[in-house]
């Protein structure tokens, strides 16, 4: 038996086989999880089709997570298909490409709440929707990263919406709680995703990754899927508000030269 058989999770943000969402999706798939799948839009519909086809899922339904009618839609959608959510997953994250690089100072102001909205925001707008579907013992979890807590190199409006999504995770822990629904955010280390492609300065800051790490090794997609499995099982049924890395133990450096060059 599988540790998730029975439960249906509902996943946001795959966008083609490199996304972490994508990653997540298989291996809840693989520990016996029904998987949903919800896209921005039908653009998408071509990319993620196939991979679908991968794992038996036929419900791809796209939604603006900016769109307060959008998420009411998919969720009816999936209520009539399913009829109750075990596992969400948030892995949606925007910002516009004036946001990222550049002096932080400098930031517009409508592309900061465009990146806090589309980015945290997001998470509670979904958990709300969720929440009436959710019986005891689901579980809800979102991606985070490191500039959350420390500066990174042109991350910008991402970094404080980052933070910003980590507050939302320890503050719908405790209102959710009651419900016994868990909430956690998984913080990855830097993975060649479509997202991170956007981000001026990312190919450098993955060619050293795996030079100062603990672990000495990149992270895949495959890794946090791993991570996503515990947060969906009973294994982690008394986890919840919790910031989880999978960096490679990144996040424990204090200083970040190659050990060598010490």
């Amino acid at each position: 038996m599988g540790l998730l058989d029975g439960k249906v999770a509902f996943i946001f943000g795959v966008a083609n086989h490199r996304s972490i969402a994508w990653g997540i999706a298989k291996e809840l798939h693989n520990h016996g999880a029904t998987i949903a799948l919800s896209i921005f839009n039908e653009d998408m519909r071509r990319r993620v089709e196939p991979l679908a086809e991968e794992i038996g899922c036929d419900f791809i339904e796209p939604c603006d997570v900016n769109n307060d009618e959008d998420i009411e839609a998919v969720f009816e959608k999936f209520k009539e298909r399913y009829g109750h959510l075990d596992v969400l997953v948030h892995s949606v994250a925007f910002a516009p490409r004036e946001a990222l690089g550049g002096r932080f100072i400098d930031i517009k102001r409508e592309d900061f709440k465009l990146t806090l909205e589309s980015s945290a925001y997001s998470l509670v707008a979904l958990a709300k929707r969720a929440e009436p579907l959710m019986p005891e013992g689901s579980s809800i979890m979102s991606m985070t990263y490191y500039a959350a807590e420390k500066y990174i190199p042109d991350y910008n409006a991402m970094a404080i919406a980052k933070s910003a999504l980590e507050a939302c995770t320890r503050y719908m822990a405790v209102d959710m709680g009651h419900k016994q629904i868990r909430v956690n955010a998984i913080s990855a280390g830097p993975i060649k995703t479509l997202a991170a492609a956007g981000i001026p300065g990312f190919r450098g800051l993955l060619k050293h990754f795996d030079t100062v790490s603990p672990l000495g090794q990149t992270v895949t997609v495959e890794d946090v899927g791993k991570t996503a499995v515990y947060l969906a099982s009973d294994l982690s049924r008394m986890v919840t508000g919790e910031i989880i890395y999978v960096d490679s133990g990144y996040q424990v450096l204090g200083l970040t030269a190659p050990r060598d060059e010490m």
